[in-house]
């Protein structure tokens, strides 16, 4: 056979790089589709999970309406004792404790968070900061109540320890175990706090509360898995740094 005869014109080699290009462009498409897809499932997951998380918090808000017809009262009746304090004397001391009504409840020992508080804290001026009921001057409800295992300030957990589940117990903190300098609250730095708090357990919400935390983790890594997040991090818009 003759060498020539080996050779492909040129309208056969133009044939196969069309041929080449369409298989590259082809699989090119199908690979993007795979993207595609697996960031549209990422997506759809992550928002169904936010829907979960947003129903679970509006049942939780309905719940705690059984649970404020229940506790109003007694926190009710202790709202006389939010009174204007010596922030200097406050701060000279550690922690104070007065216990205003005994619990029939466990012992709350150090280091124990697995319980539900209503609160008020107050000012040396007497203003309230931060309180559990539905407003500060005319309240009518109760909120829901703070769960301890989210983080509270070291003088909170140092005064509520021998206290029983269910008393209502008056706690004097220091600046320097409240939020001390990193925080401005009260119009200072380094401000004294006083709190009126009642510690709660409650089976029910506790379960509403560990599924709710179970559907932050999931939302927490769909977000990571999703192309919001990956399109962030692209343009350096995206932070792994722990709070």
């Amino acid at each position: 056979m003759d060498q020539s005869e080996l050779k492909t014109s040129l309208k056969q080699r133009i044939v196969i790089a069309a041929i080449a290009i369409l298989l590259l462009g082809s699989t090119i498409a199908t690979y993007i589709l795979i993207v595609l897809s697996s960031s549209n499932s990422g997506d759809a997951k992550l928002n169904k999970l936010q829907d979960d998380y947003t129903a679970k918090q509006v049942e939780i808000n309905e719940y705690s309406q059984t649970l404020s017809s229940k506790y109003f009262d007694t926190m009710n009746s202790f709202r006389s004792e939010v009174r204007a304090y010596n922030a200097e004397a406050a701060n000279s001391t550690g922690v104070k404790k007065t216990d205003l009504k005994e619990g029939d409840g466990r012992e709350l020992t150090t280091g124990d968070l697995d319980y539900f508080a209503y609160y008020i804290g107050w000012c040396p001026d007497e203003s309230i900061f931060d309180t559990t009921f539905n407003d500060k001057d005319n309240p009518t409800a109760l909120n829901v109540p703070i769960y301890a295992g989210q983080g509270l300030i070291e003088g909170w957990n140092e005064g509520v320890v021998g206290m029983k589940v269910g008393g209502v117990r008056e706690i004097t903190i220091p600046g320097e175990l409240a939020y001390g300098d990193s925080k401005e609250i009260c119009g200072m730095t380094n401000a004294p706090l006083k709190f009126v708090i009642m510690p709660i357990t409650d089976d029910k919400l506790h379960q509403l509360n560990s599924e709710l935390e179970n559907i932050y983790g999931e939302l927490v890594q769909a977000y990571y898995n999703s192309s919001s997040y990956k399109n962030s991090s692209s343009t350096g818009g995206g932070s792994t740094t722990a709070q």
